[in-house]
């Protein structure tokens, strides 16, 4: 695992809002969401899951690491697509069980695996009361 290590949670509420220890509270299976957007424009890129050591690896590279619940592996994002996430800043939600990460992504900006930019490249509509999918442009 990498050099980084996280602390327990604070068992007081004020310290895990308002303090300053970065002590993220992974769920059942060791995860923690991960929000990612686009440094520059906001765009929401995806949404992934990170063990302690994909979050460690991240702070220590400056790379994106996640965790695959599908294939149960650590991965680094742009691996073999050559579109890296760079980390320009890391943000936690109020009670540190999920994470917010601003990136730069690297090659040919395409963040989902079928090369869009967004894994968000869809929208859900009723039609008929049945919901449908619809491709953003």
């Amino acid at each position: 695992m990498a050099g980084i290590s996280f602390l327990p949670p604070p068992a007081e509420k004020s310290a895990l809002e308002e303090g300053t220890e970065f002590t993220p509270r992974f769920d059942s299976r060791g995860l923690i969401t991960a929000v990612v957007t686009d440094a520059d424009d906001g765009t929401l890129l995806m949404v992934a899951h990170m063990n302690a050591e994909a979050l460690a690896k991240t702070l220590e590279t400056g790379i994106a690491h996640y965790w695959s619940r599908s294939r149960a592996s650590l991965w680094r994002k742009g691996e073999t697509s050559g579109n890296e996430q760079h980390v320009v800043e890391i943000r936690t939600d109020c009670d540190q069980d999920a994470v917010h990460l601003r990136v730069k992504v690297a090659g040919q900006g395409a963040t989902c695996h079928t090369g869009r930019r967004s894994c968000f490249y869809r929208s859900v509509n009723l039609e008929n009361g049945r919901p449908v999918l619809t491709t953003i442009p």
